[in-house]
C-alpha cells in the first residue's frame, strides 16, 4: 500500500471520515531513530492492505499536536498509531516500530 504524506488537520479529519481503519506514522526528518522507523514502515507498506499515512513533524506540528490531544496519546517521535472506527486501538514508538510489530498489530 502506498504511504501518503499528510500535513493538515483537515486532511486528517477527512482520512478518519473516509477510512474504517488506517495506520499513521509520526516521523521526524532529523532524527536517526525516526529514519530507522520510517524504513521499517516503508518495508511494511509492501505487504499492508490497510491505508498508510505519514506526517513529518517539521511540516505538521499543529497536526501532530491535534492528534495527541484528540486521542489522548502522549506525543512521541517516531510514533505509529493504528485507528479503527475513529479511535486509536494501538500505538508504539521508537525502536518498537518494526515490520514484525506492524504485521502483528496492523494486519
Amino acid at each position: 500500500m502506498e504511504i501518503k504524506n499528510i500535513e493538515s488537520i483537515e486532511q486528517f479529519q477527512q482520512i478518519v471520515e473516509d477510512n474504517d481503519e488506517f495506520v499513521l506514522l509520526k516521523n521526524s526528518l532529523t532524527c536517526p531513530i525516526s529514519a530507522a522507523a520510517n524504513q521499517e514502515y516503508e518495508s511494511f507498506s509492501g505487504q499492508a492492505d490497510i491505508p498508510l499515512f505519514r506526517l513529518h513533524l517539521q511540516h505538521a506540528r499543529e497536526l501532530s499536536n491535534y492528534i495527541a490531544e484528540t486521542y489522548q496519546i502522549k506525543h512521541e517521535s517516531p510514533q505509529v498509531i493504528k485507528v479503527e472506527d475513529g479511535k486509536p486501538v494501538w500505538n508504539t514508538s521508537h525502536s518498537n516500530i518494526t515490520v514484525n510489530s506492524l504485521e502483528s498489530n496492523c494486519i
